[in-house]
């Protein structure tokens, strides 16, 4: 997931035409918030946020719990944060179903946002069973 998902945050996540925001015939996480930065900071803080440090700080987190590095108690907070990946999932799938339902343009997904959903639901996936072997006594 360290190699995975700075790849994912480059790969396209769409191609779009004729979109409002985007003068761009394919959409990343980072091209989207270079482009939300121009229009609203406020907005492309919160899905830098969400779409890059949340992933990236619960990955390390888990590494850290795995190395006994961190303490297990941290794995809520963990989750918890892995959670808002998820949410970037779901606005980037309602955003291209709203764009396609209104007529905007077309919009076609592409397999960066596999890659980012792949991610997010390993991480997920990682979580619970790190959460388990913590209620096993396995980790610390």
């Amino acid at each position: 997931l360290l190699v995975l998902y700075p790849i994912s945050w480059q790969a396209p996540l769409m191609r779009a035409g004729l979109l409002p925001f985007f003068a761009l015939d394919e959409i990343s996480i980072l091209s989207g918030i270079a482009t939300l930065w121009g229009e609203d900071i406020l907005l492309a803080s919160l899905v830098a946020l969400f779409a890059i440090a949340a992933p990236i700080v619960k990955t390390l987190g888990l590494v850290l719990i795995h190395f006994g590095q961190a303490p297990s108690r941290l794995l809520t907070g963990f989750t918890v944060m892995g959670k808002f990946a998820m949410a970037d999932v779901f606005l980037i799938a309602l955003y291209i179903l709203l764009v396609k339902g209104v007529g905007l343009g077309r919009v076609e997904t592409a397999w960066g946002l596999w890659l980012f959903t792949a991610c997010t639901l390993v991480s997920l996936a990682i979580s619970l069973a790190t959460g388990a072997l913590v209620k096993r006594g396995h980790l610390g």
